[in-house]
């Protein structure tokens, strides 16, 4: 028993070791240039308001460690960006492309605005022709 609280802490340490993830290595400045600029046009996939570059989730740590590999097998910027929306979807960019399924994502706020000043201009409009009563003798104010 003894023996066991003794190792506790040890065991301890040494889960939380396994835990922590290595930093990467770059072979140069350039080759972290491009990474730092990747992850940070893509969205963690777990935390959603995140940049990969923020983002402590594990999955986060994966999928860096996974564009390093992806830039060192000399795949350009774009077709690292494709394997990763091929694989979780256009919600991984933070600029989704401009195409037919995401035209309501790019339009769909400046429609809504549109449509709310139409409403307001008209409710506007409405207001101003009806007719104010005159007002009454009886009236104190």
């Amino acid at each position: 028993m003894g023996l066991a609280v003794a190792l506790a802490p040890v065991r301890t340490a040494s889960a939380q070791a396994s835990t922590e993830v290595a930093p990467l290595q770059f072979r140069d400045a350039t080759e972290e240039t491009r990474f730092h600029h990747l992850t940070s046009e893509l969205r963690c996939v777990m935390c959603q308001n995140q940049s990969l570059a923020d983002s402590n989730a594990q999955i986060a740590h994966d999928l860096r460690r996974e564009v390093l590999d992806l830039m060192r097998q000399g795949k350009t910027d774009d077709e690292v960006v494709a394997f990763l929306v091929a694989r979780y979807g256009e919600f991984v960019r933070y600029k989704p492309a401009m195409e037919p399924a995401t035209w309501l994502l790019w339009f769909g706020p400046a429609l809504l605005l549109l449509g709310g000043g139409v409403v307001v201009a008209r409710v506007v409009r409405a207001r101003s022709r009806r007719e104010v009563p005159a007002p009454s003798e009886d009236q104190e104010w």
